[in-house]
C-alpha cells in the first residue's frame, strides 16, 4: 500500500525521493503516526512535500490511495443529506451551565448513532437534541452546540469541537504564475546555492576528532569553519514612480534575499541604470555611488539581480539625457550593457504580471538587452531566474 502511494505521488509529479520514503517508513516504525490516519496524513505530508505548490497534488493522491481507510464510515458518507434539513434559520448559543449538561458520545458511538439517524429521519428538524438539523444540541448538523459532533452543512467552524466534517473538500491547484509570498521566495532563492567552508574554525569536526584522538590516549578536538552559502549577489532595486505599486513584492524579495545570502550587496536606481546608484533613499541625492566603481569593485563571479517593472519612456533607455530625473550623459542601455558584460550572470525580475509586459515598449527593450533573461516575480519565474544565474 505505501509503495503504491509513493509511486502514485511520483506519477502525479510530486518530487519525492526514495530516501524520503525510507524516512517515512522509519517514522511509522517509531509509531509517530500513532495508528491515526489523520496523524499519518500530516506526517507524510511534512516529510514528502517540499513545495507548497504540490500540497493539493499530494492531497488528491492521498485521498485516492487511502480511500478505504480515510472513509472510516464509507456507508455514511455515501448518503445524500437534503439541503432543506440544513438550511440556516437560527443559531443556538448555550450558556456554560447548559453546555456542561451535554455529554460527548465518543467517536464510535457517534458514528453509529449517525447511521441510525440517517436511516430513521424523514424531514427537517431545528432546535432539537436528536435529529440532523440546525440550531440545536444534537451532535449532527449545523449552527448548534455540542461538545463532540459531526458538522454538516455549515460554512465554517464556530466552536472548534467537531470530530468530523461532512462537507466535500474540493481541491484547487496552486498556480506557478501567482505572485510570491515571503516563504515561497525563500524556497525559490535556495536554488541559488554553492556551499563552502570559510571563516574561523568554530564548528566541531567529528570525523577528524575521532581520527586524531584514536592513538593519542586523549581527545584531540578538531574544529573547522562553518559551511555557508558562498554565492555572492548584487541586488539592484528600482524604487519610486510606477514601482510604488509593487512595494510589498519588492520588500518581500529583498527580505528573503537578505536571509538567504550572506554575501549580499544592494543598491537602488530609478527606472534604468545610469552613471550612479545609491543605498539610502533618504540621502539619494547627497550620497551616491558611481556605477563604474561598482563594476571595478565587484568581481565577475557575482550574480546580479535587477528588480523593476521596466516601465518608462523608451527615451530613458535609448537616448542620452533621456532620464526622467536628470540629464544623463550616456543612454541607459549603455550602462545596462556594461553591467551585463561585467557580470555575465545577470537577470531582470519584473513584478508586473507577464501578460502586461507587452503594454510597455520599454519592457521589450530591456528584455532584449538582457537576452530574454527577464522573469516574472512568480514561483515559476523566480525558479527560472535562479537557474539562469547558476549556468
Amino acid at each position: 500500500m505505501f509503495l503504491s502511494f509513493f509511486a502514485s505521488l511520483r506519477q502525479a509529479h510530486v518530487p519525492v525521493t526514495p530516501r524520503e520514503y525510507l524516512v517515512l517508513m522509519q517514522a511509522l516504525e517509531a509509531d509517530l503516526a500513532d495508528f491515526s490516519v489523520e496523524h499519518f496524513y500530516h506526517l507524510s505530508r511534512a516529510l514528502l512535500v517540499k513545495d507548497e505548490r504540490n500540497l493539493d497534488k499530494f492531497d488528491v493522491v492521498f485521498a485516492a490511495a487511502f480511500k478505504g481507510i480515510v472513509s472510516l464510515n464509507q456507508a455514511v458518507e455515501q448518503v445524500e443529506i437534503p439541503d432543506e434539513w440544513l438550511r440556516k434559520m437560527a443559531e443556538r448559543y448555550l450558556s456554560p451551565e447548559e453546555k456542561a449538561q451535554l455529554k460527548a458520545l465518543g467517536f464510535e458511538k457517534l458514528m453509529e448513532t449517525l447511521r441510525e439517524r440517517l436511516a430513521e429521519q424523514k424531514e427537517r428538524h431545528q432546535g432539537g437534541s436528536k435529529w440532523i438539523g440546525t440550531a440545536g444540541t444534537s451532535p449532527f448538523g449545523a449552527y448548534g452546540d455540542n461538545p463532540e459532533g459531526v458538522r454538516i452543512g455549515q460554512k465554517e467552524g464556530r466552536n472548534r469541537s467537531a470530530v468530523k466534517v461532512w462537507d466535500r473538500r474540493d481541491f484547487k491547484d496552486l498556480s506557478g504564475s501567482e505572485e510570491l509570498g515571503p516563504r515561497n521566495i525563500k524556497i525559490a532563492l535556495r536554488r541559488l546555492r554553492r556551499f563552502a567552508r570559510e571563516g574561523a574554525a568554530e564548528e566541531l569536526d567529528l570525523d577528524s576528532t575521532i581520527r586524531g584522538s584514536a592513538n593519542k590516549g586523549y581527545i584531540d578536538v578538531q574544529l573547522r569553519p562553518e559551511r555557508r552559502n558562498a554565492v555572492k549577489v548584487l541586488l539592484f532595486l528600482d524604487v519610486g514612480g510606477s514601482m510604488d505599486w509593487h512595494v510589498e513584492a519588492a520588500e518581500n524579495l529583498f527580505s528573503a534575499a537578505r536571509g538567504e545570502f550572506k554575501r549580499l550587496e544592494h543598491f537602488y536606481f530609478h527606472n534604468c541604470l545610469y552613471e550612479s546608484v545609491w543605498k539610502n533613499n533618504r540621502r539619494r541625492h547627497a550620497e551616491r555611488t558611481p556605477t563604474t566603481e561598482l563594476i571595478n569593485t565587484y568581481a565577475r563571479d557575482y550574480r546580479v539581480i535587477f528588480v523593476g517593472d521596466a516601465s518608462m519612456s523608451p527615451h530613458e533607455i535609448a537616448m542620452p539625457g533621456g532620464s526622467v530625473e536628470h540629464v544623463n550623459p550616456e543612454a541607459g542601455h549603455v550602462w545596462l550593457e556594461r553591467a551585463i558584460r561585467a557580470w555575465p550572470r545577470s537577470v531582470w525580475i519584473n513584478p508586473t504580471p507577464r501578460p502586461q509586459w507587452t503594454y510597455s515598449q520599454s519592457t521589450g527593450m530591456i528584455a532584449k538587452i538582457f537576452e530574454n533573461r527577464m522573469f516574472a516575480l512568480t514561483p515559476d519565474g523566480l525558479e527560472g531566474a535562479m537557474r539562469a544565474l547558476t549556468r
